[in-house]
């Protein structure tokens, strides 16, 4: 069935292919393909912003890149650099940035060899404390599990640095979690305390549970209403919720519908996040966490606050940068840094390289992921000292 979209959601449309985008930059359509493909389904507005050079479109982009110091080595060092961490045998979406990282750090240390080994964020931590592994770079947060793993097998924890910022809407780059609504509904915003109070049961950032609209203000026909919640049937998801949302608690609202991706008749992907929002296209009352990649024109979503008294923000590339939007996620790297030890100088120098601006503009160019703010990075710099 084809989706009938208005000239608001079009900006949505996630991009299926490159054969459309020619004429744009002159010389540019051949990388384009091969960056901007089916798979990472980048969306129009983004794809159009990388043509046009500058990221103009992209405010968010260029201000974060256009502050931060451009790379230089503190010390020429030598070795191999071994990465585990977010990537597949079957989606080699890091790929390309590893091969930019590598040739971009070479050109200053050109006795340093980079052997990438990620083929999944499961395996990263696993490598570092086995000694198989010098970086790992995960595709979202560390698991509780896995970092008490690492504690367990060391006896210290790993040392985190953060290295990007999740996309806004980009398919394997940790896009951000939304909250949506019903377009007729009346409510444009929400705080983290009223959402841990709707999808959850333990109200841990508030008084009582939220289970109708009237007790999120809303009157007339909508007070007694009771509310109906949607979000992922995803572990990584869950985990990632339950700890800024939930407050820690994994246990949610019992009238919580959730999905997972499935196959159509013909074999296509049903996708867990547009399965959630057409379900919330037909439920007035009901309230969803997704991401605007899947949207349609009867939801919307929301502004969030971390709680009341607070500036609330919708999800843009400049409010995931800044942090300022609360559901943000971050993508880190971590390293085996015994305390009081310095760390290995090869390490050291790899990672101040993708802390330059010369390793956040590989990000850019070769992943969905944001870039670090310059005020992040130096923060993430201190940290290997």
């Amino acid at each position: 069935m084809t989706r009938q979209w208005s000239s608001k959601y079009l900006k949505h449309i996630p991009m299926q292919s490159s054969d459309n985008l020619v004429g744009f930059k002159s010389g540019a359509t051949c990388e384009a393909a091969s960056i901007i493909d089916r798979r990472r389904r980048f969306s129009l507005q983004a794809a159009l912003a990388w043509f046009m050079g500058g990221f103009m479109p992209m405010s968010g982009h260029a201000q974060a890149l256009e502050l931060l110091p451009q790379y230089q080595p503190e010390q020429i060092v030598s070795g191999t650099i071994r990465l585990s961490g977010h990537g597949s045998f079957k989606e080699d979406f890091m790929g390309k940035l590893v091969a930019a990282w590598t040739e971009g750090f070479r050109r200053f240390n050109p006795d340093v060899q980079i052997a990438n080994h990620m083929y999944g964020t499961a395996s990263a931590i696993g490598a570092l404390y086995t000694d198989h592994a010098d970086i790992a770079i995960l595709g979202e947060e560390i698991s509780p599990a896995a970092a008490a793993a690492f504690k367990r097998a060391k006896h210290y924890p790993a040392l985190g640095i953060e290295i990007a910022t999740g996309s806004l809407d980009v398919a394997f780059f940790d896009y951000a979690n939304m909250i949506f609504v019903h377009q007729s509904n009346p409510l444009s915003r929400i705080t983290i305390e009223q959402a841990d109070a709707v999808f959850g049961a333990e109200h841990r950032r508030g008084p009582r549970n939220i289970r109708t609209w009237g007790q999120l203000g809303l009157t007339g026909e909508w007070a007694r209403k009771r509310i109906q919640p949607y979000s992922w049937k995803d572990l990584d998801f869950s985990l990632f919720l339950q700890t800024v949302i939930l407050d820690g608690s994994h246990r949610w609202n019992n009238d919580l519908k959730e999905f997972a991706h499935i196959r159509r008749p013909d074999g296509s992907l049903y996708e867990h996040g547009e399965q959630i929002l057409d379900a919330l296209a037909a439920d007035r009352f009901g309230i969803a966490i997704s991401n605007i990649r899947y949207a349609n024109p009867q939801v919307k979503a929301l502004a969030i606050a971390p709680h009341a008294g607070k500036p609330y923000y919708e999800a843009t590339t400049e409010n995931l940068i800044s942090r300022n939007y609360p559901l943000t996620r971050i993508i880190p790297a971590f390293i085996d840094r015994k305390p009081g030890q310095p760390i290995a100088p090869k390490v050291r120098e790899f990672l101040r390289y993708v802390l330059s601006r010369n390793g956040q503009l590989d990000i850019v160019r070769h992943t969905g992921y944001l870039p670090l703010s310059a005020e992040l990075l130096r923060e993430q710099l201190r940290k290997l000292q």
